[in-house]
């Protein structure tokens, strides 16, 4: 029987990975929260997300030998669609950045990366406990 990590694991390594490059993403807004025409950036997570695990049931690439490695761990689809944000209250310097709701919404991130690492975290213990067993 053969042991597949990437059904073993399913979404939950594509998930961390997107929350990891949101946390950059609202950290760069918090740190350009003063600067001029800067214009905050952020993404649609869930439906990144689903996109991505949409993917998992398209064919896969036939391999015409057998030492042909398998595309496994291809992050390239893991870039998300940037988006503007729409201020609530424009500032007068062109700064889109709103302070309070980029740090709710990095705190919110970082609950949910923490919880999806925890899984991941299970899963693979769950997977350890199972090899070792005989």
């Amino acid at each position: 029987m053969s042991l597949s990590l990437d059904k073993a694991f399913g979404i939950l390594p594509a998930s961390v990975a997107l929350q990891a490059r949101r946390t950059e993403l609202l950290a760069s807004n918090l740190a350009n929260a003063d600067t001029p025409d800067y214009k905050s950036r952020d993404f649609n997570f869930r439906e990144t997300l689903a996109g991505i695990e949409g993917r998992g049931s398209q064919l896969e690439l036939n391999r015409t030998q057998a030492n042909h490695l398998t595309l496994t761990g291809n992050h390239s689809e893991l870039e998300p669609d940037l988006l503007y944000r729409t201020p609530a209250q424009p500032s007068l310097d062109g700064n889109t950045v709103d302070p309070q709701l980029e740090r709710a919404a990095f705190a919110e991130n970082a609950l949910h990366f923490q919880s999806s690492l925890e899984f991941l975290n299970r899963r693979i213990s769950g997977i350890r406990a199972a090899l070792r067993k005989e």
